[in-house]
């Protein structure tokens, strides 16, 4: 299944996070626009924010599926944004949660839900998710693609894992979409017919003996964050270590878009222009033309951009113009590839300028 998928009015966001190899997802109820967010990374906030803010979507609650020991969770960062509440197994005695969930209740979203069971063994507090129509399912560390999570610490434990598998998830139907928190072979889901067939671990009629000997015997190392992240997560992301979220720059109100690009308002460079150099990377015949020009920038068509970075200045911001802000969203990423930190596009670019009626 494509990590962007649709099941009935609810449109699924699959999103990685490469160093701990984290699935977070967003979903959304298309007709009201409210959304949850489940299993949030702190490292990839800006990313996650910045499509939230593309889609337009409202934010009503982060939920962790167990408190993570190989990243911070987003979730305190995502309710400083969007003022979503927090949602964490109630078990775990976590610091600002908001929601303490427990098995059996209802995260609701505009016309959609998720309903909450308890799958404790990976730790004590792991949840799984499940909608409404049992389409689907985020089943965090329980159940795995052909895997299920390690029961060596946070009270872990083979054999409620096992129990839980089987009486929560593997109770669902076999055309049940599977969305983990994890895969470390590029898998992004399943279903529990699959699963409950072919996982090494728990299906094909496995026994609690043999997959007791089998966890008991990974052998595994522990994660690497492991003392960090743990802590960081007791008070939901708000007291991280590590993995803290980078600050904005300090030049001026530059926002990520979804797709990566630095972004700065038109509204803002009219008031500041006198702090920043700006960089039209259009033809001349353009720069001189119907929708003129922001009044002291400088002329570097796209196409002479690398043989002309002598004449960019390192020492101011650098805002790049073009004429609806795509070419110059090029020329910012050639800019901050050739190491120049201070650098944005201007969103919607000399068309947007003039609309907006900015001086030229």
């Amino acid at each position: 299944m494509s990590p962007a998928s649709e099941v009935a009015a609810v449109v699924i966001r699959q999103h990685f996070d490469p160093v701990s190899s984290t699935y977070s997802y967003l979903l959304v109820d298309s007709p009201s626009g409210d959304a949850v967010l489940i299993d949030p990374v702190l490292e990839q906030h800006a990313r996650d924010a910045a499509l939230i803010r593309e889609l337009g979507v409202r934010v009503l609650s982060s939920l962790d599926t167990h408190c993570h020991a190989d990243h911070v969770t987003g979730a305190w960062a995502m309710k400083q944004a969007f003022g979503c509440r927090i949602g964490l197994a109630e078990v775990y005695g976590a610091s600002n949660v908001d929601l303490p969930l427990k098995h059996g209740m209802v995260v609701s979203f505009g016309g959609e839900a998720l309903e909450v069971r308890a799958t404790p063994g990976h730790t004590a507090g792991c949840l799984s998710f499940v909608s409404a129509d049992h389409r689907f399912v985020f089943t965090g560390d329980a159940l795995l693609v052909r895997a299920a999570g390690r029961t060596d610490f946070q009270q872990g434990s083979a054999a409620r894992l096992f129990e839980s598998v089987h009486t929560q998830l593997f109770s669902l139907p076999d055309d049940c979409v599977v969305y983990p928190a994890h895969d470390y072979e590029g898998r992004t889901s399943s279903t529990i017919g699959e699963e409950r067939r072919h996982n090494p671990r728990l299906g094909g009629g496995a026994k609690l003996e043999d997959f007791v000997g089998y966890m008991d015997n990974l052998g595994l190392p522990h994660p690497k964050l492991l003392a960090v992240a743990v802590p960081a997560n007791m008070s939901c992301g708000r007291n991280a270590a590590c993995g803290a979220e980078p600050a904005p720059p300090g030049w001026g109100p530059v926002v990520q878009t979804y797709a990566g690009v630095p972004e700065i308002a038109p509204e803002w460079l009219a008031d500041h222009l006198n702090e920043v150099e700006v960089v039209d990377v259009r033809s001349r015949a353009e720069f001189e033309g119907e929708l003129g020009h922001v009044k002291g920038s400088k002329l570097v068509p796209l196409d002479e951009l690398r043989s002309r970075m002598d004449e960019i200045s390192s020492g101011r911001p650098v805002v790049l113009v073009c004429q609806t802000g795509k070419r110059s969203a090029m020329a910012a990423t050639i800019l901050r590839k050739a190491g120049l930190p201070r650098v944005a596009n201007l969103a919607g670019g000399m068309v947007r300028w003039r609309q907006l009626g900015l001086p030229g």
